[in-house]
């Protein structure tokens, strides 16, 4: 009998795929870009990540980093979003109001750091940086990043499933969701700015429930295009769940709290009509103020290129999480 692969629904075709020169000849081309940096093993992060970003280039400062790829998310379905677009486009709310947040970001202190990890568990820890890296093995994945303003990305994150962490920590049976909380400091993290950021719902706070937490897709970044996050990427550690919309993806996690009542977050707590607290990416249905139908993918080059796309339910990773939700 022939053998029928069917493709997942966010493989993509073979003619449209970032070649694997491509991608390496990128990052050869950062190297030098930011300093020829040296290559560095999955234990030491916490040392090198003080000095990134400058006026002109928001990539200084990074450092390789030495994972395996994920064979069940080598693909993406659509081409790697430019690394210079990724980098200089972002939401961030603790720095501001706008995409063009990166060098405000520099001011997030990275080392020391470390990652308060409570509450209704077996085996309470507080990781610093070398720590998780040497307790949970990295793996590149590739996963698209869908926004709930309707644009979209497509990046290879470097980390480690947040299962790995809920299985360390073992969470009693009274456990029930997760709360995900970033580094807050009101002299560095300033806030969009005006009147109304010292009545903002600091520090910003995301949640989970823990059977979300331990599906395989849920995951945890501390890299993106072989390299450490950029700060205004959420260094050094920032939570993946592309099956949800980005803002569930906080950045910065300072502690991880298992809990038995569902946490209040940011934005649920900011405008609870239009964001809840699951958050799935559901086509169908609208954001209050715009259609969720379709999104705007931004391009594979450093230039601000644009492709309306259809958006999928669960951002096309149905096959992952649909079953969650039954």
């Amino acid at each position: 009998m022939a053998f029928i692969r069917i493709p997942k629904p966010w493989h993509l075709p073979e003619n449209r795929i970032t070649s694997e020169s491509a991608y390496f000849n990128r990052r050869r081309f950062l190297k030098t870009l930011t300093g020829a940096s040296i290559g560095l093993s999955a234990t030491a992060l916490t040392g090198c990540q003080t000095a990134q970003g400058s006026d002109d280039n928001p990539l200084v400062g990074l450092v390789n980093l030495s994972a395996t790829a994920n064979p069940d998310f080598v693909e993406g379905d659509r081409p790697i979003t430019g690394r210079e677009l990724a980098s200089t486009y972002n939401n961030f709310y603790e720095f501001g109001g706008t995409k063009n947040i990166w060098r405000a970001a520099q001011n997030l202190p990275t080392d020391p750091w470390t990652v308060e990890v409570s509450g209704l568990i077996k085996n309470p820890k507080t990781y610093d940086l070398d720590d998780l890296t040497r307790t949970f093995d990295l793996e590149e994945r590739v996963h698209r990043f869908r926004c709930v303003e309707a644009w979209s990305m497509v990046v290879p994150w470097i980390g480690f499933p947040m299962r790995k962490l809920l299985e360390a920590a073992e969470p009693t049976a009274e456990a029930k969701f997760v709360r995900f909380t970033s580094y807050y400091d009101e002299s560095i993290t300033t806030g969009p700015g005006g009147f109304r950021t010292q009545s903002l719902p600091w520090p910003y706070i995301e949640g989970l429930r823990i059977d979300e937490m331990a599906n395989d897709l849920a995951f945890f970044a501390v890299g993106m295009y072989g390299q450490t996050l950029p700060k205004q990427n959420g260094a050094p550690i920032r939570m993946v769940v592309p099956w949800k919309y980005g803002f569930k993806g906080g950045k910065s996690i300072v502690k991880i709290e298992f809990i038995a009542e569902q946490p209040a977050t940011y934005w649920n707590t900011l405008i609870p009509n239009e964001y809840k607290f699951e958050s799935n990416v559901e086509p169908d249905v609208p954001h209050p103020r715009w259609s969720q139908a379709q999104e705007k993918l931004l391009g594979p080059g450093p230039d601000f290129s644009v492709e309306l796309v259809p958006t999928l339910p669960y951002n096309g990773y149905g096959d992952h999480v649909a079953q969650l939700y039954i």
